[in-house]
């Protein structure tokens, strides 16, 4: 796993965090950690052969417990903080935010009011007329999104 990998599921787990209105400065941590790692020329998997956790720990943005994470995600591909929130929300909610109007204040009220978890259901929700009753979404913004989602193939 690589460096943008590694950033990718920090990110990804930052975005489940906020979409289930978790603690925001966690949230803000974890995308710390991945601008970063994103950042980081030298494998994080070659910094750890080189002088373990401490080495990780002197990156910016990087703690002990974010450095263990890395660690655990090296050594397993995911970790336990991920798996859990992806338990209760699921991953694919995220890829609302490929449809453009769609940010993340609209993805939680499609997410909690209408428990729209993936972008097939979403067209659904759009086809049948849905967006009408979506708070923040003018004329405007409902046309975006039915082009966005006609462009990606929905």
């Amino acid at each position: 796993m690589d460096n943008h990998e590694i950033a990718a599921v920090f990110r990804r787990l930052a975005d489940l965090m906020e979409l289930g209105e978790e603690n925001p400065f966690k949230i803000r941590a974890y995308r710390a950690a991945a601008d970063t790692i994103e950042d980081t020329t030298t494998p994080l998997a070659e910094m750890i052969e080189a002088g373990g956790v401490a080495r990780l720990r002197e990156l910016p943005g990087v703690g002990e417990a974010i450095s263990k994470k890395i660690v655990y995600l090296l050594a397993t591909g995911t970790f336990k903080a991920y798996e859990e929130i992806k338990a209760r929300i699921p991953e694919t909610t995220l890829d609302l935010l490929k449809v453009e109007g769609v940010g993340m204040k609209t993805l939680q009220i499609l997410y909690s009011q209408f428990q729209i978890t993936n972008l097939e259901d979403f067209a659904k929700f759009v086809a049948g007329g849905g967006l009408g009753s979506v708070q923040r979404l003018g004329e405007r913004a409902q046309e975006r999104i039915r082009a966005s989602l006609e462009e990606l193939g929905y």
